[in-house]
């Protein structure tokens, strides 16, 4: 195998699977329809930067990944009648985004491996399916997973489910609408927000090798005294992240300094990683084209800062076995070249050009 991947390079694909089941995504998507290839795919959007500004002898590309036209983050016109709630929970409780992550996996298997896999894509549950083609290229014990990310990632429906029906019932100002069906008895499902939960219960991934960094959404240690069953199951998934050895970074831990990630970056001792970038870590701060919003991430400088530093990994001898970019909003992104416009393609491809590409 040693022989088969000294000199391996970037291949990119794409692939725009978009469930999102929040209703303003619904109400963006039935408003601003169009095209469904290429215009709702940020693979092209972000492939027009690497075309004009790389080499095309340092890497290659494999195109988009095809997804039905109801369920990409623009879908056309034709396509409105079936963007609807229902259609979007019945996909997730399905395990549809499960589907996709496999069809991720057997993509990367059969049209990339043994080079290096790069997705730029929307829902972050396919990065379950790119890492898996790896773990079974490479071995488990042999690479770990860095997840830069405002969001965990690694809680269960029923997890998720609890700590709302919490919320409504003791939080005057909660968001949440009790009459919303959806809200309750839904299936575990793997989802965006529950992939690193099954990886890690399928044992794809040793916790010790695994690393969230820019986390905004784990708990307060107040919280963490509540005595209620119904969001104790929900702070009881970050606590045995933490406790089974899982490197979690907050946004807040970030702030202390630039030595902060540096010294956790340097207690990586496998030989292989894989990268995975949610472009939320930016969110209302250095851009505004991803999903969710919730959380205001950290600013354009502290995510190249962040970049240099998974950089400097792999020039000291960490080969970098896949990497990714994913949960982007093209309904909102822009191309900017300045900072009064969004700059999320722009900064995507940057974080590209310094992880791929030695400068």
């Amino acid at each position: 195998m040693t022989g088969k991947i000294l000199n391996r390079h970037p291949i990119f694909f794409g692939c725009p699977l978009d469930p999102d089941e929040r209703d303003e995504s619904l109400q963006e998507k039935t408003c601003l329809t169009g095209p469904a290839q290429p215009g709702g795919d940020p693979y092209y959007a972000v492939m027009q930067f690497v075309h004009n500004e790389i080499g095309g002898h340092f890497w290659e590309e494999r195109g988009s990944i095809e997804v039905p036209p109801w369920i990409r983050p623009i879908p056309p016109v034709s396509m409105q009648r079936d963007v609807l709630l229902e259609n979007i929970v019945r996909f997730i409780d399905g395990d549809g985004c499960l589907d996709f992550a496999q069809l991720v996996s057997r993509f990367i298997e059969e049209c990339i491996l043994p080079e290096i896999p790069c997705m730029i894509a929307v829902d972050h549950s396919l990065t379950g399916g790119s890492f898996a083609s790896l773990v079974g290229f490479y071995k488990p014990d042999d690479i770990s997973l860095i997840v830069v990310d405002s969001h965990v990632d690694a809680l269960p429906t029923g997890a998720m489910s609890e700590a709302i029906e919490f919320d409504m019932a003791t939080n005057p100002n909660s968001v949440y609408d009790p009459s919303d069906p959806f809200l309750r008895n839904r299936p575990d499902s793997y989802n965006a927000s529950s992939f690193i939960y099954y990886l890690l219960e399928e044992g794809l991934i040793d916790p010790r090798n695994l690393y969230l960094v820019g986390v905004s959404d784990y708990p307060p240690k107040k919280a963490f005294r509540i005595k209620d069953g119904r969001i104790k199951h929900y702070l009881d998934c970050y606590s045995s992240l933490k406790r089974n050895g899982v490197k979690i970074l907050t946004k807040k831990d970030l702030s202390l300094g630039p030595t902060t990630l540096t010294n956790v970056i340097r207690r990586i001792s496998t030989p292989y990683v894989y990268i995975s970038i949610d472009m939320d870590i930016g969110a209302r701060n250095a851009l505004n084209g991803v999903r969710f919003l919730n959380h205001q991430g950290i600013n354009e400088n502290q995510i190249y800062r962040i970049a240099l530093n998974l950089r400097e990994l792999i020039d000291r001898g960490v080969r970098l076995a896949g990497m990714d970019l994913m949960e982007f909003n093209p309904r909102r992104a822009g191309y900017g070249e300045t900072q009064g416009d969004d700059r999320t393609y722009r900064i995507a491809f940057n974080l590209i050009k310094t992880i791929c590409f030695k400068q």
